[in-house]
């Protein structure tokens, strides 16, 4: 599943946010949406952390993506064959956020050639990660997505070298990022414990460099 893709954090285009959003200050937990509602206004991560989340026919609860500061979510909103939101949007942190409507958005893309190209290149760098994340899902074994996503949530709005999860991930939405159980997931971040690749000390951290060779095993 995604996680802090294509983070967009040039200090021109969020000036240029900021004087035509709303901004908003949101605690923990906050809904900002939910599946099915009409869909109006795109939103932009300053600070901190979203989750997004889909409901499937049985009403199983999956975890689409965790978003850190840079990233925006809701844009499906623009394409006109989708009038209503496809996931549930909730803060993780308590973060800042950037609202703005629809028509703002579909103004910007039309006015601004520079914020047209950043936006573009957000929307398709976003798309790589959500192939990335498909043959994920095809090709490795649990306890490599497991791995993955962890060094993707390391750096989620933190910077391509940082080494500590700043937001607290449960185990269980963990296990639903990467497709298995809980049980799973704590066997593995157990095991990732003992040999030395996650230690646990002012938030979960890890040690990249092993755990990066547990993808290319």
């Amino acid at each position: 599943m995604e996680s802090g893709v294509a983070v967009t954090k040039d200090c021109d285009l969020v000036a240029r946010l900021i004087r035509q959003a709303t901004c908003l200050n949101c605690p923990k937990n906050r809904k900002l949406f939910v599946e099915g509602e009409t869909a109006h206004e795109v939103f932009y991560v300053q600070e901190g952390a979203v989750k997004l989340t889909a409901v499937s026919p049985e009403g199983k609860e999956g975890v689409i993506a965790v978003l850190g500061a840079g990233n925006f979510f809701g844009e499906v909103c623009l394409l006109t064959d989708y009038p209503r939101r496809v996931v549930t949007a909730t803060t993780l942190v308590r973060s800042t956020l950037m609202r703005l409507e629809k028509s703002v958005i579909a103004s910007l893309l039309h006015k601004d050639a520079a914020f047209r190209q950043s936006f573009v290149a957000y929307l398709l760098s976003r798309n790589r990660r959500v192939e990335d994340d498909f043959a994920d899902q095809l090709f490795n074994t649990a306890e490599k997505r497991l791995a993955r996503i962890l060094l993707l949530l390391c750096h989620s709005g933190n910077g391509a070298n940082a080494s500590t999860i700043t937001i607290k991930i449960t185990h269980e939405m963990l296990a639903q990022m990467i497709g298995t159980t809980r049980s799973r997931v704590s066997y593995f971040m157990n095991k990732f414990k003992r040999s030395g690749l996650i230690d646990y000390h002012q938030g979960l951290r890890l040690n990249r460099p092993l755990l990066t060779s547990v993808l290319n095993e």
